[in-house]
């Protein structure tokens, strides 16, 4: 992405769990919109249908951690959100904020707070991922999911960068 794309994403207000400096994983990821759409417009298309794998990594996840007393997530369910409200879950993520510009997700267990915030102002779209952890389980918990998730956050990034050419093209 070009410098100057960066610094109009940095318009829009991004949230962390925490100072930068007590975090466990900070991961920020942008895409150059061809077209404005709101971050819950961008979720929707990303997770329209689930990427190849993910299901099955969701459910060796859920077994995983269940023999540590985490709390089961199941996965992303597929279905269109056509508004949601801070309070009210979109799948296993609580929804911490919303606007036209920004949506704030968490997850909080045992063994680590998650705080996922998609935000999409002048032209990009970023996602930014922090995470903090709250014991050993959830230290050996991230040695996976860090190189997953980045994986899965620049899939999910191209998946919404093709579905806007394709809608572009399409004349919508």
């Amino acid at each position: 992405m070009p410098p100057n794309s960066l610094a109009r994403a940095a318009t829009a207000r991004i949230q962390v769990l925490a100072p930068v400096s007590e975090l466990d994983f900070l991961d920020t990821q942008s895409l150059v919109l061809p077209v404005q759409v709101t971050p819950l417009e961008a979720w929707n298309i990303m997770h329209s249908r689930p990427l190849p794998g993910l299901k099955l990594a969701f459910r060796l996840r859920d077994a995983i951690s269940a023999l540590f007393g985490v709390k089961r997530i199941g996965s992303f369910s597929g279905r269109r959100h056509e508004d949601v409200a801070v309070g009210s879950k979109l799948d296993f993520f609580l929804v911490e904020a919303v606007s036209d510009e920004v949506l704030t997700l968490t997850v909080r267990d045992r063994h680590l707070d998650v705080m996922t915030c998609v935000t999409s102002s002048s032209g990009v779209l970023s996602i930014t991922s922090s995470v903090k952890t709250r014991n050993l389980f959830g230290r050996l918990y991230m040695l996976p999911v860090r190189p997953a998730h980045k994986l899965i956050v620049s899939r999910s990034l191209k998946r919404l960068q093709k579905e806007l050419q394709q809608r572009i093209a399409a004349g919508q």
